[in-house]
Order: structure tokens, then C-alpha cells, then sequence
């Protein structure tokens, strides 16, 4: 096949989320053909999971410029810009009108089980540029098919592989056999059977990051409620207590991201949660109907109800296999970007934004965008995938000076947290670190979070 029936194929973007509708209006309007996989049902599937909890980017940070103006000619109404959308309206008054400005470019139920070279395994180096992408597909009702495309976009996110409990990153032992009292997601407590399943029990949620503060702040609203008497949370961290623990604060550029970490923080006088520090969990052992956390050094904290897993993602690269990334051996991220956005030294607020440079690998023509590019990262905003994609289908369109232009200021401050961190000294303040004792102290949370992912 030669160049020019190359580039009459279509550009494969996998996953219908934020970052892969973005890349395929994107495309669009530079006059390319966008084929999009979405796995799922629906047009943002991964953000309908978690359509309880509340952003802390306003509406303009989350919405595309180009996707923006396709949608202008559908009749689409512009959310007001001073709210902040649940992920269900994300979903709702977004994703979904983009989607359908979009029509039959966008196949559901669509799972892409492997991508390489026509004819080329990862090992063969003959012609192997020459070869357009070749893209095996598994439909829900089983039916299987291949496509081949000029270009892969990977936008496929990290929702769907959590990090598990266990402090050296694989599951803790007992982890999977307490599969039934565990979860890795923020509880959706409005949800009348979800909140059954939490009130008047304690809970031990584990992480650091956004989404353990928002699980706090919705098991101390639920214990401040009338069918919440006797609901307590364990706050089980790796790492100790620190100044940028709970985030920028008011300092935070982006207001709601501060309020976030604010709460987590206020009310100490309440006690609904205790926090244990440099813990990490070896082992989810059964006790009758609880279960009790053993650390590694053989520490064991009193037995909970339930436990909710709030320690990350990672990406699946299992359907990548055949082609040749190049990946940082610890982030999994691209290896330019990686030392970018290494949680050791950087939050959302010192991460530069950037393009296809960052995000080239030596297959080319294949790029990996979104929450998907940071690996196991946890520091990401929908407007640096907005700028990825705009600099990546640049770079497909055949602009250079477009995709090596920075397009995007980023807010400042703001402090996502990662797992990364959990080896800094102890901090003698408020006690504790990796290698001490596990502490316990009292927090409280008084108020309501609005909270999100970065």
C-alpha cells in the first residue's frame, strides 16, 4: 500500500471519553476522517461511572474550542461558565451533543483488543513504516473485525484498571477474596442502595489524592445525617502528613481544587474520620464479617466494614503490545513526558502544558493522549488533553509549526498528590512517615466537597 492510500484511511481514535471525542472534532477540522472505539454503551462511558461526583474545573476548563464550534451549527447551548458539572453532566450536556454532532464516526460497543503494523509483527523491521496500522475490534454481540488506519490515537483513559491496596503496588494478600467488601471507586451515597451498604459502619479509605478526599467528605456527610448515626472512616495513608497534603488551598487557582483539599481538612472537632499515616497494606485479613488491614511491618488497625481503594490508576497496554513505545520503565508514561509529570516533583500546577513532541514513541503515527499519556500519574486536567490532541492531529494533518506551538496557560498551584510522595521524612509536626510507626490523628470533615479528577 503506498503513502497516498495511506492517508486515505481513517485516523482510529479508541475511546469515546473528553480527550477522544476532543481529538476527533479535532480531526474533523483539519478534514480528516475519525473512526472512534468506544467499549462502552455510551459516548463517555468511564465518566457516566462517576456521574455523582462534582469537578473542580468550571465548564470552561472542560469543554474543546474546536469541539466548540462543531457543535455551534447543532443548535448547542454553552453551560453557564461560573458552574462546576457533575461527571453526569459532563456527560449529559456535552459528551453526548458532541458525540452526536459526530454521527456514524463513532462506534459503540467497540472494543479494541490489538493494534500493529499490516504484516508486522513488533519484531520486523522491513518496511514496517510503510504498513498502515492494523486494528482488531470485538463487538459486543462477539462479532470480531479489523480495520486499517493512517494513525492511532489512544484515548482510552485509565478507568478501568485501579491500582489495588497492596503497598507494592500489587493486591495486598486476602485483597481479591474480600472482593465483596471492597471498592474502587467514590461511593455514589445519593444512590439508596450504596448508602445502605456505608451508613452506621466505618470504612477504611485508602489514597491521598482528590478522590479520597471526596469519599471523606461524603462519609462525614452521611455520619452527620439521620440514618448516618455511627458511620466513621479510617483514613489509611502510605506517606505522612505534610504541607501539601490536603492541596494549594486557598492559593489554589483553581478554587474548587482547594476547597477539595479544605475539606478534607475542616472540622477537626467532629472526629468523623481517624487518620492512620505511613501505613502500607500487606494484607486484608477476614474477621467474621470485617475485615482487618495488616501493614507490612506487621501493624493491624482495628477491623472495618468496608474498604474503598482510592490509590490511583494505571494504563492497559495489553492491546498496544505489538507496536514499539517507548515508555518510562516507572510512570509508564512517554518517556519525554515522564519526567514532566513524575508526582516526586511535580503537581497540576508545575506541569508545562505539551504536545506531540512529548508524546512521540518510536512507532510513529501512534500516540497515546488523555489521562492514558500520564500513565500512573495522577496529575491531569482536561485541558492539557485538549492540548495534547490539538498538537497530536496537527502533527497527523502534516503541521509541524501548529503541533510544536504551545496553545495553552495552565492554572497554578494546585496540588493533586500520588503515591509518589508517600517516602518523604516523616513530618515530626503531625507524626508519622514511611517508615515509622503508623500515627493516628482525629480530622473531621464539616462541609460539603466539590471535587473532580485532575
Amino acid at each position: 500500500m503506498n503513502a497516498s492510500t495511506i492517508d486515505q484511511l481513517p485516523v482510529v481514535v479508541v475511546g469515546a471519553g473528553p480527550a477522544g471525542l476532543a481529538a476527533a472534532a479535532h480531526l474533523v477540522d483539519r478534514g480528516l476522517e475519525p473512526l472512534v472505539l468506544e467499549a462502552g454503551t455510551q459516548a463517555g462511558a468511564a465518566v457516566r461511572e462517576w456521574s455523582h461526583v462534582r469537578l473542580f474545573s468550571a465548564w470552561p476548563e472542560v469543554v474543546d474550542p474546536v469541539a466548540e464550534k462543531l457543535l455551534a451549527p447543532t443548535g448547542w447551548v454553552k453551560p453557564d461558565a461560573d458552574t462546576y458539572p457533575t461527571g453526569g453532566d459532563w456527560a449529559d450536556a456535552y459528551l453526548q451533543p458532541l458525540a452526536d454532532a459526530l454521527g456514524d464516526r463513532i462506534r459503540l460497543d467497540a472494543r479494541v483488543t490489538g493494534v500493529s503494523r499490516t504484516g508486522r509483527d513488533r519484531v520486523v523491521d522491513a518496511d514496517r513504516e510503510q504498513q498502515p496500522f492494523t486494528v482488531h475490534i470485538r463487538y459486543a454481540d462477539g462479532r470480531e473485525e479489523r480495520v486499517l488506519a493512517r494513525a492511532v490515537i489512544d484515548a482510552s483513559g485509565t478507568w478501568s484498571t485501579p491500582s489495588p491496596a497492596g503497598g507494592d503496588g500489587l493486591p495486598a494478600l486476602g485483597e481479591r477474596a474480600a472482593s465483596d467488601r471492597i471498592s474502587y471507586r467514590v461511593p455514589d451515597l445519593k444512590d439508596p442502595a450504596v448508602r445502605a451498604r456505608y451508613a452506621g459502619r466505618r470504612t477504611a479509605v485508602i489514597g491521598s489524592g482528590a478522590s479520597a478526599f471526596t469519599a471523606l467528605a461524603s462519609l462525614a456527610a452521611l455520619a452527620q445525617s439521620q440514618d448516618g448515626t455511627h458511620t466513621r472512616a479510617t483514613w489509611v495513608l502510605r506517606r505522612a502528613i505534610s504541607g501539601n497534603t490536603f492541596g494549594g488551598g486557598s492559593a489554589d487557582q483553581l478554587p474548587a481544587r482547594g476547597a477539595l483539599g479544605l475539606a478534607a481538612k475542616a472540622a477537626v472537632d467532629e472526629g468523623y474520620a481517624a487518620a492512620v499515616t505511613g501505613f502500607r497494606t500487606d494484607a486484608i485479613e477476614r474477621d467474621g464479617e470485617r475485615l482487618v488491614l495488616v501493614a507490612e511491618d506487621g501493624h493491624r488497625l482495628e477491623p472495618v466494614d468496608e474498604v474503598i481503594v482510592l490509590t490511583g490508576f494505571r494504563p492497559d497496554l495489553t492491546f498496544l503490545d505489538e507496536l514499539r513505545l517507548g515508555l518510562d520503565d516507572r510512570l509508564q508514561a512517554p518517556v519525554e513526558l515522564a519526567p514532566l509529570i513524575d508526582p516526586n516533583q511535580h503537581s497540576c500546577g508545575t506541569v508545562y502544558p505539551h504536545g506531540v513532541k512529548e508524546l512521540a514513541h518510536p512507532e510513529e503515527g501512534v500516540y497515546l493522549v488523555g489521562m492514558k499519556s500520564y500513565g500512573r500519574a495522577p496529575s491531569f486536567l482536561a485541558l492539557t488533553g485538549y492540548e495534547q490532541v490539538r498538537s497530536v492531529v496537527a502533527a497527523i494533518a502534516g503541521d509541524r509549526e501548529s503541533a510544536e506551538r504551545v496553545e495553552l496557560v495552565l492554572p497554578e498551584t494546585g496540588v493533586c498528590g500520588g503515591a509518589g510522595l508517600f517516602d518523604q521524612p516523616a513530618d515530626t509536626s503531625t507524626g508519622g512517615g514511611c517508615c515509622a510507626t503508623p500515627t493516628a490523628f482525629q480530622i473531621g470533615v464539616g462541609a460539603p466537597a466539590v471535587s473532580g479528577g485532575c
